[in-house]
């Protein structure tokens, strides 16, 4: 790859696939010669339906998922989902319940919001002494309820740096309720076992597209549960028997998320292809960026290893050294060298480096070269 634009290590709106970008500017005044911009189409009209229909197709196949899922095409974002969720679910079986495990910052909002709406246990609280998120509590750990009406689970926790890398098996637990995941900040990056899960939901501004889109992809069976007081447009069954067009949807985002998806799609990389090459990038970017953390004199991890995001990392200067000057000596640094967007998260302090779909690896090798080389001059 030639180096033409910065790296941008945002962790969403995120960095989209330049090759993506391409298209999108190919296409702006004229989809395909009909005459008419995406953002100008009728969500109903024929040019529109086959956009929408091949992302749906596209991502059904990119993330195998089952034909007794409905893929949906939703607004709102995930913040929003944490209070669409309990209202489509929460009645489910009467119990009005709903099971958080808290493991970072995210899923805490979710038991927040979810209170508004439902009974809601905190089966496993992540946090240590200090209120810092380093490790996930094990699924053994978990108190769950048996009348719970489903349990939620955020599987990769964008400001902590957290990630699920195999969704607990709740059955094996003794609890029969459908796990929810919100999997907003690693969609599309690895393969996921439906078997595990009723419903999940995400933002697409991290690994698929431009902010305004939500997808959600929940088992036919838990459609028909809503609560009486749900908005008829945030009934996931409403929306399904849409198929997605119950309102007017983000139709720009479900362009933009399709040219994505496509791209996904032709992937190759190690002699893989498809979403397994793009897993097995995955791997390999964030395993050079933590190898260089845990040898750096300077710089930490701070998130136990079995736990630690393929996706989000944050990293911070080690105590001794810390201070809010030399942080900023680092960040404008990495904006004169093209490495964009390393600030952590203001709740978090330190950096974070957002290694999504689209960030290259070279451009996770531009950063490692950063580290040293800021390493040597301030270590």
């Amino acid at each position: 790859m030639t180096q033409q634009r910065p790296f941008n290590f945002s962790a969403g709106p995120a960095a989209l696939p330049e090759a993506v970008l391409q298209r999108v500017a190919e296409d702006m005044l004229s989809w395909r010669g009909c005459g008419m911009g995406v953002m100008e189409m009728s969500h109903r009209g024929k040019e529109f339906k086959l956009i929408a229909d091949q992302a749906q197709r596209d991502l059904r196949q990119l993330l195998a998922v089952p034909e007794h899922f409905h893929i949906l095409f939703m607004q709102g974002g995930a913040l929003a989902h944490n209070a669409i969720v309990p209202m489509n679910l929460a009645q489910r079986g009467g119990s009005g319940k709903v099971d958080v495990v808290v493991s970072g910052s995210w899923s805490a909002k979710s038991a927040a919001e979810a209170r508004k709406y439902a009974d809601v246990q905190v089966v496993a609280q992540g946090a240590d002494a200090q209120g810092r998120y380093t490790e996930i509590p094990s699924p053994s750990s978990w108190q769950l309820r048996r009348d719970t009406a489903y349990v939620h689970v955020c599987s990769n926790e964008t400001i902590d740096g957290l990630e699920m890398h195999e969704l607990p098996d709740l059955a094996a637990l003794g609890c029969h309720a459908p796990l929810v995941v919100d999997f907003s900040s690693h969609v599309a990056s690895r393969r996921i076992d439906w078997s595990r899960i009723g419903l999940a939901f995400g933002g697409a501004q991290k690994n698929i597209g431009p902010a305004g889109l939500t997808l959600v992809i929940v088992r036919e069976d838990l459609l028909g549960h809503a609560s009486a007081t749900c908005p008829s447009a945030l009934n996931y069954e409403a929306v399904a028997k849409a198929e997605s067009m119950f309102n007017t949807p983000p139709t720009f985002g479900i362009y933009v998320a399709g040219l994505v998806f496509e791209w996904l799609l032709a992937q190759q990389y190690r002699g893989l292809s498809g979403l397994a090459a793009v897993e097995q990038r995955n791997i390999d970017k964030a395993a050079l960026l933590y190898e260089a953390l845990d040898a750096s004199p300077l710089f930490e991890s701070r998130v136990a290893v079995a736990a630690r995001s393929r996706m989000n990392i944050p990293f911070f200067l080690k105590a001794q050294r810390a201070s809010d000057a030399l942080y900023e000596t680092f960040l404008t640094g990495a904006q004169e060298r093209g490495l964009l967007q390393l600030k952590g998260h203001k709740s978090a302090g330190g950096l974070r480096a957002s290694l999504y779909n689209a960030m290259p690896i070279e451009g996770v090798q531009a950063l490692v070269r950063y580290l040293k080389e800021f390493e040597l001059q301030y270590g």
